[in-house]
């Protein structure tokens, strides 16, 4: 169900403190916390003497404390005190993963832990770059983490689901231009000679026509970093109002997904009016992509198993990414079973 062997944002830098958190990603129940120097930890909330959540328990000093029975883990998983006898039962460990922490993000990896340092994270340093400005959000949402997936690789949708901010007729009049590199899908659009959508007129002020673009780079598994912006008529990209929408998708579970977002500006820097109408209503753009997701989701989950989907030539992303998403687990499973032990 889920690609293992990549790095996934499990939360903002802001949302872990000396306080035991519990987020659950990919299936699994993590604990989230700091060590005194201000590390990230994170375990498997479960503890090994009865499975009771850390997360429920307390931080000492570098370690956790189970609220249960009092079982005290370090920052490695190890249990190292069991306050009813002296003896610490082997056995007595929990999982721990391996995190970075980058430009106010914390990425988990939940595979194969010796594959992990050699695998950079994404880079997003948009997102502390003092020549940028950015608003951010976190949702939980209500559908299989492809469905997102999908979403932002076409984005003909804009036009039909975001009229009233990010889309109009100019997203999908023009077609997508689809590169494949490794493990990175590029989803490109130009829309010349058009109205700027109305949130971005709103924001930049910029008089139409204009000339748009957006190119959704996804970096399978499991973020998306939009290209955008608009210049004038015939002007380069570089010169533009630009944007860098980072889009982290996190499964939850098989059905739910955890969606941090952050909008970096290049324009209207420190400008807290403008903040606060990009707050707004790209808050409202992603409660519309989550009850339409809810819904789609609704929808797989009824349909016929004999009716796939039917895709048309602006899904050529979504196909593309669909197979490198189908290679990357097939990938995982053959190595996954050659690594066990024959009988």
């Amino acid at each position: 169900m889920f690609v293992r062997n990549a790095w996934y944002v499990i939360a903002w830098s802001e949302e872990i403190t000396r306080e035991p958190m519990k987020r659950t990603v990919l299936g699994q129940d993590v604990v989230l916390y700091r060590k005194e120097d201000g590390t990230p930890v994170a375990l498997a909330d479960r503890c090994a003497h009865r499975a009771y959540p850390l997360s429920a328990g307390r931080v000492i000093g570098d370690n956790i404390q189970c609220g249960y029975h009092g079982f005290e883990y370090d920052c490695e998983g190890v249990c190292v005190r069991v306050p009813a006898q002296d003896r610490i039962p082997a056995r007595a460990l929990v999982q721990k993963f391996p995190l970075v922490e980058s430009h106010r993000w914390v990425w988990i990896w939940l595979g194969d832990a010796d594959k992990a340092a050699a695998t950079p994270v994404p880079d997003t340093h948009w997102m502390t770059d003092t020549d940028w400005d950015r608003v951010t959000h976190t949702r939980l949402f209500r559908c299989n983490a492809n469905l997102l997936h999908d979403n932002l690789l076409d984005l003909t949708h804009e036009a039909f689901i975001h009229t009233s901010s990010i889309g109009d007729d100019a997203v999908y009049t023009n077609g997508v231009t689809v590169e494949v590199d490794g493990n990175v899908i590029s989803v490109d659009r130009f829309m010349p000679n058009c109205h700027p959508s109305p949130l971005f007129e709103k924001a930049t002020g910029i008089v139409p026509p204009c000339d748009r673009w957006h190119t959704t780079e996804f970096q399978a598994p499991s973020v998306h970093i939009i290209h955008a912006g608009v210049v004038e008529p015939g002007g380069r990209r570089e010169d533009g109002y630009r944007l860098e929408v980072l889009n982290a998708i996190t499964p939850q579970t098989e059905d739910t997904s955890w969606y941090f977002y952050a909008f970096c500006r290049n324009f209207a820097v420190g400008d807290e009016k403008i903040n606060d109408l990009l707050r707004e209503n790209l808050g409202g753009v992603l409660t519309e992509d989550d009850d339409a997701l809810a819904l789609q989701q609704h929808g797989i989950a009824n349909r016929p198993a004999t009716l796939p989907d039917v895709l048309i030539a602006q899904d050529a992303g979504v196909a593309k990414a669909r197979r490198v998403m189908a290679r990357l687990l097939a990938e995982e499973s053959a190595s996954t079973v050659d690594a066990e032990p024959q009988r």
